[in-house]
C-alpha cells in the first residue's frame, strides 16, 4: 500500500482504511440445536422440543402457542415505534429497495437522530413444525420486520428480526456511517458523498478512529440492539435460558484514496483498470488473499475453489473484481467532487471464511492451546478477518503500484542490463528475457513479501528437484549464493540485517513487474494495445 501511496503523494490528499460494511447475524444456539433423522428424512429441532418440556407445552400445542409468542413479540416490537407516530409500512414483495425507501422517509419526516421507521414483509426463513411424535426444522415464509435508524453512535443502519421461533436477527452497519458520528463528536469537518469521504479535515485522525471501531465490545453492542427488537425475550426464555450467538455474515474493508484533482483520478483509472486485467492472473488473485501457489507460480493442482476476474462498467466508472471462494477483492472510481475524488483502491469483503486461519485456542479447550486453526464466522475473529482484508488491501494496492509508469519497458531494464559492481568486485549485466528470468520470477512470489526468502527456497523454485548427493547440494548452493550477489550488485534485493534472508527492493519491484508482464504478453495483445492507443 505504501508503494501506491508514495508513487502519488504529490496527488494525494489523504487515506483511510476500515469497515464499510458489515452484517451480522444472530442465532440462538440452544434453540436451534438438532440432529438429522433418517426416518423423518428432517433435522429434528431437540432445542425448540426442550423449549416446550420446560414450559410444559404439549408438542401438538406448538402451532397454538407459536402464534401467540408470534403477535406478542410484533406488539412489543411496533409499540415504540406507533407511539412515536412513525411510519409502520407492509411490503407485499421482499425484493423492495428498502434502504432507500427508509432514506426517503427520513427527508419527508426530517428525522436525523433515533428510529426512521419499521417494515414488515413476508420472507422465507427457518422455523419448526410439528410432526408426529417430534418438532422438526423447516424453511418456511416467515413474517419479518425491519427497524431502520440514525443511530447515535453507528449513523445510518438496520437491523431485521424473525418474528416467529427462533427469532434470528440480523443487524447491518456501515462503518463509514459509524465513522461519520465519531468526526461529529469531535467536532472534526468533514465532507460525505454516499458511504464515503471526498474530504476531511485531519485523515490521521480520522484513520485511528475507524481503528477504535474494531476496539468494540460487539457482544454488548449487538445484544442491545437485539433487546431493542424483541423487548420480551428474558420473559419468553425464562424457563429455557438462551442467548444469542453472533456472527459476522459478510465484512467489507476497504481503503480509500482521496485525490485532489478528479482530473488526475479520471486519467489515471483506465490505465488501472488496463493493467488489473491484463497483468494480473489467477495465481496473483491467489497471493491477495495469502493462499501459496506451487513453486513453478501456478496454481496447486489440488485447488479446487473457484477463481474470477471481472469488469463492470459503473455510473461513476469501472470496477475490477477478484472472487476466490465466495469472497472478493476489487478497487473503482468511488467520487468525484471539487473537494477531492476518492478511488476506493481496494476493498476486501469475506463472505466464507475456510479459506483464512486464526491463532486462537480450540473452542471449548484449554486457553494456552494456541496454534493456527480456522477462522471461525463469529464475532470473536472479527479482528483477525479485519487483519486479513487490510493484508489483502495491501498486496492489491502494491501490484497496482506498477502502473502508468512514465518509464518505458526499456528504459527500466536498461540499467540491470550493463556490469554492475558489489564490494570492488565486477558483476556481469542481468538478461532479464533469457536465462535469468526464472532467477527474477522466482524472488517475485507472492509468498516472499512478507518474510523475504532465503538460498534454500530459491533452490527449491529454480532445481524443482531435491538434490540427490551433499556435492550437488554444496554445488547447488554456491551456484544460488552467485546469483544472490548479482541481484544485490544491481540493487534489485536487500538483506534483511542479521538474517539470511532477502527481500525485493521496493523502489525496484516495477521493474520485475515489467520484465515478467512483458514476458507474458502475446503478440496479439500488443497489437491490440497499440491499436487503442
Amino acid at each position: 500500500m505504501q508503494q501506491f501511496i508514495s508513487r502519488y503523494e504529490g496527488h494525494i490528499q489523504g487515506v483511510v482504511s476500515g469497515f464499510d460494511r458489515l452484517i451480522f447475524r444472530g442465532s440462538l444456539r440452544r434453540l436451534n440445536y438438532g440432529h438429522w433423522d433418517r426416518g423423518l428424512g428432517a433435522m429434528v429441532g431437540v432445542g425448540m422440543e426442550q423449549y416446550l418440556w420446560q414450559n410444559r407445552i404439549l408438542f401438538k400445542h406448538y402451532a397454538d402457542h407459536v402464534k401467540q409468542v408470534s403477535e406478542r413479540v410484533k406488539k412489543a416490537f411496533l409499540k415504540p415505534i406507533e407511539e412515536q407516530k412513525l411510519p409502520v409500512v407492509f411490503l407485499r414483495s421482499s425484493q423492495v429497495d428498502k434502504d432507500q425507501l427508509a432514506r426517503r422517509l427520513a427527508v419527508e419526516k426530517n428525522i436525523r437522530e433515533g428510529v426512521v421507521c419499521a417494515f414488515s414483509t413476508l420472507e422465507p426463513s427457518p422455523t419448526f413444525e410439528h410432526r408426529g411424535t417430534h418438532i422438526i426444522r423447516r424453511t418456511r415464509p416467515c413474517h419479518v420486520l425491519y427497524q431502520y435508524q440514525l443511530h447515535p453512535v453507528l449513523g445510518w443502519m438496520h437491523a431485521r428480526i424473525q418474528s416467529w421461533f427462533p427469532f434470528n436477527i440480523q443487524i447491518a452497519l456501515n462503518g463509514r456511517e459509524w465513522l461519520a458520528r465519531q468526526m461529529d463528536r469531535e467536532g472534526m469537518r468533514y465532507r460525505q458523498q454516499g458511504n464515503c469521504f471526498v474530504w476531511i479535515e485531519d485523515y490521521t485522525r480520522a484513520q485511528k478512529l475507524l481503528e477504535e471501531q474494531l476496539k468494540t465490545n460487539w457482544a454488548e453492542l449487538l445484544n442491545g440492539l437485539a433487546r431493542q427488537l424483541n423487548p420480551l425475550h428474558e420473559s419468553l426464555f425464562k424457563h429455557y435460558e438462551t442467548r444469542y450467538y453472533w456472527t459476522v455474515f459478510q465484512s467489507e474493508w476497504a481503503t480509500d484514496v482521496v485525490f485532489r484533482e478528479a482530473a488526475f483520478l479520471q486519467r489515471l483509472m483506465p490505465l488501472l483498470t488496463r493493467h488489473g486485467l491484463l497483468s494480473f492472473g489467477s495465481a496473483d488473485v491467489l497471493r491477495y488473499f495469502g493462499r501459496k501457489v506451487n513453486r513453478s507460480g501456478a496454481i496447486p493442482a489440488s485447488f479446487g475453489g473457484k477463481l474470477e476476474t471481472d469488469l463492470k462498467l459503473r455510473a461513476e466508472g469501472e470496477r475490477i473484481k477478484y472472487r476466490l471462494n465466495g469472497n472478493s477483492a476489487k478497487f473503482y472510481d468511488k467520487a468525484y467532487s471539487s473537494m477531492g475524488s476518492v478511488l476506493r483502491a481496494a476493498e476486501t469483503t469475506i463472505n466464507s471464511v475456510q479459506d483464512f486461519r486464526v491463532y486462537r485456542p480450540r473452542e471449548g479447550g484449554p486457553e494456552n492451546d494456541l496454534a493456527w486453526r480456522e477462522m471461525r464466522k463469529g464475532i470473536a475473529d472479527l479482528h483477525r478477518r479485519a487483519e486479513i482484508s487490510q493484508k489483502t488491501n495491501e498486496r492489491l494496492m502494491d501490484a497496482l503500484a506498477s502502473v502508468d509508469d512514465s518509464s518505458s519497458v526499456e528504459e527500466l531494464v536498461a540499467e540491470i542490463q550493463k556490469p554492475a559492481r558489489l564490494g570492488g568486485r565486477r558483476m556481469r549485466a542481468l538478461h532479464p528475457w533469457a536465462e535469468d528470468q526464472p532467477l527474477l520470477a522466482a524472488i517475485n512470489h507472492g509468498e516472499f513479501l512478507i518474510n523475504g526468502f532465503r538460498n534454500r527456497d530459491l533452490q527449491k523454485l529454480l532445481y524443482g528437484s531435491e538434490s540427490c548427493s551433499p556435492e550437488q547440494q554444496r554445488q547447488r548452493s554456491a551456484a544460488v549464493s552467485r546469483k544472490l550477489r548479482l541481484l544485490r550488485a544491481h540493487g534489485l534485493i536487500q538483506k534483511v540485517p542479521c538474517t539470511h534472508r532477502y527481500l525485493v527492493n521496493p523502489s525496484r519491484r516495477v521493474i520485475l513487474v515489467a520484465v515478467l508482464t512483458t514476458a507474458r504478453v502475446t503478440l496479439d495483445q500488443l497489437n491490440q494495445l497499440r491499436i487503442a492507443a
